[in-house]
């Protein structure tokens, strides 16, 4: 019982945390020199961290094996993931844009654990035969940091190509773009539009300058961030085999899963190979890393909802 409270108010103080992280970071559209806003974002993203740590800690000890068994708790380890994934790549680069791509990522994530996941899937349960294994704290946490670091990654492409299409004047509906990243860059944006003409082209071209360094800045970063995911997602697929060679006989399946995971794969090796080989930089290689965010989001939660499978755990096709 005690436990059970406990995993309760660590879960809603977790989520209200990253919601207020969230309200914060994309409030620094408008006030990005603000330094309190600033301090109060990451402040509320440690906050989430260090409380869904207790929440899985405490999964941990209530249940009895690493909390990693079914979807509610690899959803939470994902948010968990990608708050840490936050406060290390904000503490090495020190940029004010990370958060608005890191802390709605982590808050979806524990939203669709703890909101859109039933109850009756929430409960822990006793492992079955084939989960009963050490390859499940290693596999499972492997895959799941990999999926967190690659959606980082592929996220940061999707911001490069919206920023990207701002340039394109044969797009009318942009001007809402352009007018909020130019309330990101200058406090007082109006002021300086209503200014004189030459005032107003030099607002245009430090705008234009300033989307160039951040283009750079986040390809820079997806190609980081997108580098250090695909080792994590070669050795979770790895090992994943080694674990279903000692569960089912058989080192690889055609599970869907496993197929999706194999696709996953090819499209961030290509990534890297169009990156390192051809060099493609920005737009180009920032489309196929873009295609690769969907492409997680099948294996990770489409497989396991639809398909039926080894892996399979979703409720769709138990109702």
């Amino acid at each position: 019982m005690i436990f059970t409270i406990s995993e309760q108010v660590l879960a809603h103080a977790s989520f209200f945390s990253l919601f207020f992280a969230t309200f914060i970071y994309w409030g620094r559209f408008i006030h990005i020199n603000n330094k309190t806003l600033n301090i109060s974002g990451k402040i509320g993203m440690i906050i989430a961290y260090f409380c869904i740590t207790g929440f899985l800690l405490t999964r941990w000890i209530s249940s009895k094996h690493f909390p990693l068994s079914n979807l509610y708790e690899s959803s939470m380890f994902l948010s968990w993931s990608l708050t840490l994934i936050h406060l290390i790549l904000e503490n090495r680069s020190r940029n004010n844009w990370l958060g608005i791509i890191t802390a709605p990522s982590a808050m979806f994530a524990h939203g669709f654990a703890t909101l859109g996941i039933p109850k009756e899937m929430q409960e822990s349960l006793y492992l079955v035969p084939a989960l009963q294994s050490h390859w499940l704290m290693m596999h499972v946490t492997t895959m799941i940091l990999s999926y967190a670091t690659l959606l980082c990654g592929s996220l940061s492409a999707i911001a490069l190509l919206i920023i990207t299409a701002t340039k394109r004047e044969n797009f009318p509906t942009m001007n809402y773009i352009n007018l909020l990243f130019g309330l990101w860059i200058f406090k007082d944006y109006f002021e300086l539009l209503k200014s004189n003409v030459h005032e107003s082209r030099k607002v245009s071209s430090f705008t234009n300058f300033r989307k160039w360094q951040l283009i750079q800045e986040l390809d820079n970063w997806s190609y980081r961030i997108i580098s250090f995911g695909f080792p994590l997602l070669t050795i979770g697929i790895l090992s994943g085999a080694v674990w279903a060679n000692e569960s089912w006989g058989s080192y690889w399946n055609w599970d869907p899963k496993e197929t999706w995971a194999l696709i996953t794969w090819l499209i961030f090796a290509i990534y890297l190979h169009t990156r390192m080989i051809r060099g493609w930089h920005s737009k180009e290689s920032a489309i196929i890393a873009s295609l690769g965010f969907f492409i997680i989001w099948i294996c990770y939660l489409g497989v396991n909802l639809l398909a039926r499978g080894l892996h399979s755990y979703g409720w769709i096709f138990l109702k």
